[in-house]
């Protein structure tokens, strides 16, 4: 049976400037190597989860999501192997009843494993865990030339580094080996802290780094005395015999998501309803001083309880930041972002803090840091600020997060993260820089 193939605009997960592309959704190897004979440039695409364009290409956009089976697993080491397509919620689901679970989740169950190897994923837990490089054992990519290479730590190492984090730009991600975890229930021991202002919640967060699991939500509304307030949360997987016998299950049942069926009008999302939702948020949490048992979706992937949550921001979309910054700088460097967010008056409506550990890797973005994730309501004065925020970053010796960018300029990158020449360097050698293009590719120029 052919690929269908249609004519498509499309955009990230922020709904930010559509791209104009043609769209194939292969089911086999043989079916995305025939795609690559083409002299038309090609990016692969999974759930389209990157906030950008980085999974978009004004040639060939290739869909992984009818690539999507579990192969094999070992029971007796927790090794997965499964299609690109496969999302992580999905490994989570069917892997929890065995006792496993992957080592590294991002916000979002619905990164495809061909997404989260290409963005280098890392969840709540890098500063322990690492990022999702370090559950991949070996992976299959396919070339240029449409043959299938893989992959590992020790067999060709330069195309497992690069790919890892390499925003799918050395070839199409075709199956991975992943390593899980072994855990007794799906069941999430968690804590909340509330804070008084920014540094009090700095100082939380990096007191909970003996936590499995540390993340803290940033109020981006507040000012004065309270500015940077926040919920700092923690958590560890609970054990089977911390399970009270009401609960009557080491796996809890998949709640239904709330579908967002159309755009928000501009006037429902804004500071004032945000304002009113942070305190909401703030104050319910500043009742939780227990410690809660939750399950592991909605401490892994709150939003995705929303499904297409994205219209909330209406047609024009929203824009996500994410930089890190070294330990020395953090602390200022992100206040410093805060308060300019606040002096343009685009505050961010949703903030996120975590600390990130060591990561060898040839163009991931993890370093030991802290790392600020804002969403903003597209707008030129969004777009406005955010230029002044990559200056920051620069000031302070950080580097944005790619699969969040859709605005980024080419020399701005550079500034922040010399290793895009190397990687750009490396495209050239092996001759990939001409097949394999997204519009973000292209934008930043690597």
């Amino acid at each position: 049976m052919g690929q269908p193939m249609t004519q498509a605009e499309l955009t990230g997960w922020g709904r930010f400037r559509p791209v104009a592309t043609v769209l194939h959704t292969p089911r086999t190897a043989p079916e995305v190597a025939t795609l690559l004979q083409s002299a038309n440039p090609a990016i692969a695409r999974g759930n389209g989860l990157a906030y950008g364009d980085s999974a978009v290409s004004s040639g060939y956009t290739i869909s992984t999501r009818r690539m999507n089976r579990m192969l094999h697993f070992e029971p007796e080491h927790g090794l997965l192997e499964v299609e690109c397509g496969v999302t992580l919620a999905d490994i989570a689901a069917a892997m929890l009843p065995r006792g496993w679970f992957p080592p590294v989740l991002p916000g979002s169950g619905a990164v495809t494993v061909g997404g989260a190897i290409a963005a280098d994923v890392h969840g709540k837990n890098h500063v322990h865990t690492g990022s999702f490089r370090g559950c991949v054992v070996w992976m299959d990519v396919i070339d240029k030339n449409g043959r299938v290479r893989r992959c590992s730590s020790t067999v060709q190492p330069d195309l497992f580094d690069h790919t890892l984090g390499g925003m799918g730009l050395t070839g199409v991600i075709l199956a991975a080996c992943l390593r899980l975890a072994p855990v007794e229930t799906g069941w999430i021991c968690q804590e909340q802290v509330t804070t008084s202002n920014f540094r009090h919640t700095v100082a939380e967060l990096r007191a909970a780094r003996a936590a499995p699991y540390a993340v803290a939500w940033l109020d981006g509304l507040t000012t004065g005395a309270s500015f940077g307030r926040g919920v700092v949360m923690k958590g560890h997987h609970a054990r089977y015999d911390d399970l009270p016998a009401t609960l009557g299950s080491r796996t809890p049942r998949d709640a239904p998501s709330t579908r967002l069926r159309f755009d928000w009008p501009k006037w429902v999302l804004n500071t004032t309803s945000m304002r009113a939702f942070n305190a909401l948020y703030f104050n319910r949490a500043s009742t939780r001083t227990a410690p809660q048992l939750v399950d592991w979706r909605s401490f892994f992937f709150p939003l995705d309880a929303i499904d297409l949550w994205p219209r909330a921001y209406g047609s024009r979309g929203l824009l996500q930041f994410q930089c890190v910054l070294p330990h020395d700088t953090a602390e200022p460097g992100l206040e410093h972002i805060l308060r300019a967010t606040q002096e343009a008056r685009c505050p961010p409506f949703l903030a996120v803090l975590k600390e990130l550990g060591m990561q060898e890797s040839a163009f991931s973005f993890p370093m030991p840091g802290l790392t600020l994730a804002l969403d903003f309501p597209a707008s030129p004065a969004a777009l406005k600020v955010l230029d002044r925020l990559d200056a920051i970053v620069i000031e302070n010796g950080g580097r944005v997060y790619l699969a969040k960018d859709a605005r980024l300029k080419a020399g701005i990158l550079r500034q922040s993260d010399p290793r895009a020449d190397t990687f750009a360097a490396y495209r050239s050698e092996q001759g990939l820089d001409a097949h394999f293009q997204s519009a973000q590719s292209k934008r930043v120029q690597i």
